[in-house]
């Protein structure tokens, strides 16, 4: 293990669900802790009598509000060491029936904002040889479910830049966590899941079982969203922290089922992959 009593946090959107939870310990164990959320006035309650938190405005979706975020994080606590990006949404459709204006907006906070996150505190971790970023994922960033085909893309979106990101700064000292949790009793299945009905009856049983599903299972998740807190610290404080991170055996389960069944789909069509080659 590191040496991280004095890591500076900085946690995208802290209102409910992980970013919470996660927050919640940080500053208990004493974290210098920046929390985030669209509107501040959430967080009170959170950083009340705290010294080591502050909480700032932030919609991921607005640059201007990164950047001063940012700022107020530097101004407050002169740097940035464990960047959490946690804010985003889930939205769940058929891919037929899937609506342009409900999948833009869920990229814009799933995906570009977490790329502006990124950009904007990396200058920082570069300067100083230090940093860590941890973004979180899903299952769904391997596994493409029914129903969650838009939310699956933003998720194995993150992966692929994580990977890049990983390559590039590996070697400058910063570390990159994708954290990829199954269902937990979070508010993501709840208040913050967005659905488009499904009324083509081809999809019935398949994407509309899968938002049914979905629905009815908020409240009653197996995954604990305060261990889950303490699993990502223990990963920062960590030499040699994992590239991934899978949260819950049901995460676990599928996630090593599907990439076992995707490998061996792979080597069973080797003699084709080859031969598209030019001959030797």
């Amino acid at each position: 293990m590191t040496d991280a009593s004095s890591n500076v946090w900085f946690i995208t959107g802290c209102s409910s669900g992980f970013g919470l939870e996660l927050a919640k310990l940080t500053i208990a164990k004493g974290f210098p802790t920046v929390v985030t959320a669209r509107d501040k006035a959430r967080l009170a309650d959170l950083v009340a009598g705290h010294d080591n938190a502050l909480a700032v405005d932030l919609d991921v979706t607005d640059e201007g509000q990164i950047a001063a975020a940012v700022s107020a994080a530097e101004e407050k606590f002169g740097r940035i060491d464990v960047l959490v990006n946690n804010a985003g949404y889930g939205y769940q459709a058929s891919i037929e029936e899937g609506e342009e204006d409900e999948i833009r907006g869920m990229f814009d906070a799933n995906v570009f904002g977490l790329f502006a996150m990124t950009r904007a505190v990396l200058p920082g971790m570069r300067a100083r040889r230090k940093g860590h970023i941890l973004n979180i994922t899903s299952q769904a960033g391997f596994i493409g479910f029914p129903g969650s085909g838009y939310y699956a893309a933003s998720k194995h979106a993150v992966e692929g830049f994580s990977d890049a990101l990983s390559a590039e700064v590996a070697a400058l000292g910063i570390k990159v966590t994708c954290v990829a949790p199954g269902p937990f009793r979070t508010d993501w299945a709840g208040r913050s899941l967005k659905q488009t009905p499904v009324k083509i009856d081809e999809y019935q049983d398949t994407a509309g079982a899968r938002l049914s599903q979905t629905a009815g299972y908020s409240g009653q998740q197996p995954g604990d969203p305060v261990r889950a807190g303490e699993a990502m610290i223990k990963v920062v404080e960590a030499s040699n922290p994992p590239r991934h991170l899978v949260l819950g055996e049901i995460a676990y389960t599928g996630i090593t089922a599907k990439l076992s069944e995707r490998r061996d789909e792979i080597v069973a069509w080797k003699d084709t992959t080859l031969s598209a080659d030019f001959p030797k």
